[in-house]
């Protein structure tokens, strides 16, 4: 499979994903029709679908746009079943365990609340490579505010995508790579893996090119939200050692709103 990340808005990401197989290809949030729109023309592919992560309209709001525009090809608007009615033309309402193909394509689905309580994954495979989409659930090295859900789902959440497998590529909502990394620095300030990310998202940025993707095992060993069992974490932020890892994850999650 190819994918190709677009820019979009100030600091968002859609995604345009195609099967190498059979040309066959669908877009990830239709954040802002125009640059999908561009990219689509670029690439010359005729998209089947459109796959929202979640409703908020940073991520949807280009949908009706797009799916007016490609009308010949479009045939799903794809989301979670409990964001009906929140995202716009939604027509196909999916949940945990649900699958779909894209030509040789196989993807399932991950409901992932947390940031939003529709939030949903896709998992891409195409036998050899695999891909999730977290939209704004799991950032690399970060996770979403929790608008709608609890720490404990958070936490739930990002283990569920962590589950995809270490090699699997992260393909998040918005490039926040850069002050995810400082916050993970200033939590855990002695892990050299955050160190060396920090470097190579300096050195991407400075080229103009996205942090994205970054692959699970990249996560886990950077990813504040994910360590939560990390001593040095709770030490640095005053968690105590037996709280269960969804406390730890809200206390976190709080000291990097304020942060």
């Amino acid at each position: 499979m190819k994918i190709h990340v677009v820019p979009c808005l100030k600091d968002n990401y859609s995604y345009v994903v195609v099967c190498e197989k059979t040309g066959e290809s669908a877009i990830v949030d239709a954040s802002e029709a125009a640059p999908v729109l561009a990219a689509l023309r670029a690439l010359d592919v005729a998209p089947r679908d459109i796959w929202c992560t979640h409703h908020h309209m940073d991520h949807v709001g280009g949908n009706e746009e797009v799916a007016r525009a490609r009308a010949s090809s479009i045939k799903e608007i794809v989301g979670h079943v409990s964001d009906k009615g929140r995202i716009p033309g939604q027509t196909q309402f999916k949940d945990t365990g649900d699958t779909m193909r894209l030509g040789a394509l196989d993807i399932r689905m991950i409901h992932i609340p947390g940031h939003t309580l529709g939030a949903i994954a896709y998992v891409v495979t195409d036998g050899t490579d695999t891909a999730v989409f977290t939209g704004d659930t799991m950032f690399a090295a970060g996770c979403g505010r929790l608008f709608e859900g609890t720490p404990a789902q958070m936490h739930t959440s990002l283990q569920a995508i962590c589950g995809a497998g270490p090699k699997a590529l992260v393909y998040c909502g918005h490039e926040y790579t850069e002050s995810n990394l400082r916050f993970a620095k200033h939590v855990e300030p002695t892990n050299a893996a955050v160190e060396a990310a920090q470097k190579r998202a300096a050195a991407l940025r400075a080229e103009g090119k996205p942090t994205v993707p970054t692959r699970i095992e990249d996560e886990l060993a950077t990813n504040p939200f994910v360590r939560t069992n990390s001593a040095e974490i709770r030490a640095t932020l005053g968690i105590p050692a037996d709280a269960d890892a969804g406390t730890a994850l809200g206390a976190i999650r709080k000291a990097k709103d304020s942060f």
